[in-house]
C-alpha cells in the first residue's frame, strides 16, 4: 500500500513541475513581441491568433461566397509570386507551401505566414522568408475591400495555368487565374 501511495505522490508531484515548467515567462514568447511581416507558422503562437481574430474575414468572405472568384485572385497572387521569384533567381520549382496571407483594405498584404509541406522540395528557410517579404514589400493583392481579411491556402510551384470550364461538354479555355 505504501508502494502505491509513494507511486501516487510522485506522479502527483511531476504533474505539478511540469506545470510549473510550462506556465514559466521563458517557456513562451512575450506577447509585446512585434509580429514580423513574415513568419513561420508555429512561431509567434499568441500574436498570430490574435492576427487571426483581427483578420476574420475570409477572402471568400470578401468574393461575395463566389469560390471561382475568390480561386482566380489566389491564383493570380501565386502566379505574380511565380514571377516574381524568376525575375529575381529564386528556385521555387517543387516548394509546396501552406500560406495565410492577411490582407488590408487596400490589398497590402500586412502579414504572411507559411508552412513547407512534407512533400516540399527543401529550400533555404531565410531564403524564402527574404523572399517573402520582397515579395510583399510591394504587392497589392487584386481586391480591394472595406475591411481587412485573410485567406490560408495551398501553393506549388511552379504554378501552372488552369483549365476554366466554359462550355457543358467539357471543352475549356486556359486560364492564368488573373479575371
Amino acid at each position: 500500500m505504501k508502494r502505491y501511495i509513494y507511486s501516487y505522490l510522485l506522479l502527483v508531484f511531476m504533474s505539478i513541475q511540469s506545470l510549473m515548467a510550462t506556465d514559466s515567462p521563458t517557456a513562451r514568447v512575450a506577447s509585446d513581441t512585434i509580429l514580423p511581416s513574415v513568419f513561420l507558422i508555429g512561431e509567434y503562437e499568441n500574436q498570430y491568433n490574435e492576427l487571426i481574430q483581427d483578420y476574420e474575414t475570409l477572402l471568400f468572405t470578401v468574393c461575395e461566397f463566389d469560390m471561382d472568384v475568390a480561386f482566380s485572385k489566389w491564383q493570380s497572387m501565386l502566379k505574380e509570386m511565380n514571377g516574381f521569384a524568376l525575375r529575381n533567381g529564386v528556385d521555387l520549382d517543387g516548394v509546396k507551401v501552406w500560406l495565410n496571407v492577411f490582407i488590408e483594405p487596400s490589398g497590402e498584404i500586412s502579414h504572411l505566414a507559411y508552412y513547407l509541406k512534407p512533400m516540399s522540395k527543401n529550400i533555404d528557410a531565410g531564403e524564402l522568408n527574404a523572399f517573402f517579404k520582397e515579395f510583399i514589400k510591394d504587392y497589392r493583392f487584386p481586391l480591394l475591400s472595406k475591411t481587412t481579411y485573410s485567406h490560408y491556402g495551398t501553393a506549388s510551384f511552379p504554378v501552372f495555368p488552369i483549365r476554366k470550364k466554359t462550355e457543358p461538354s467539357g471543352s475549356g479555355q486556359l486560364s492564368t487565374g488573373q479575371n
